[in-house]
């Protein structure tokens, strides 16, 4: 019998409000309001109406609904297109639908075999209508970065 609770789920629903710090072996969904810290040992499930205000750290998640906070993951973060995310993003892999609204910045580290071990940090603040970064500051063909030779 396992009585860690590393195979529970919770679930918080879309009619509670948490204030205060959860800490949790097992996964966790969360359709209802969070104030407060998240930790989970497994996974973590943000519905459409759920909402977490601080930080998060799990296994992986994934979130329909709104984060103002960062997140930590061991895994995969995977935010879907009705995300509204404020904070930033640290994980293995990373997986963003078209539509997601999202401001900070996202740390990608991925280790699995045959993946780059160096770690890759991108800054975005996305604006319906705004236009992609500007060519002039990517690496021309030969590495040379803003054109110079």
């Amino acid at each position: 019998m396992d009585t860690t609770g590393s195979n529970s789920q919770s679930i918080i629903t879309a009619d509670a409000e948490v204030t205060g710090n959860i800490k949790t072996n097992g996964s966790l969904q969360i359709d209802g309001r969070v104030e407060g810290d998240v930790a989970c040992g497994h996974d973590v499930a943000v519905g459409k109406t759920g909402s977490i205000k601080g930080n998060t750290t799990v296994n992986s998640i994934v979130v329909e609904g709104t984060v103002e906070g960062n997140i930590t993951a061991r895994e995969r973060i995977e935010l879907k297109s009705s995300t509204r995310m404020t904070g930033d993003l640290k994980a293995k892999r990373l997986a963003v639908e078209e539509g997601v609204a999202f401001s900070g910045k996202a740390e990608i580290t991925p280790t699995a075999a045959g993946e780059a071990a160096a770690t890759k940090t991108e800054s975005r603040s996305v604006t319906p209508g705004a236009s992609a970064a500007s060519a002039a500051a990517r690496p021309d063909p030969r590495g040379n970065l803003f054109g110079k030779r």
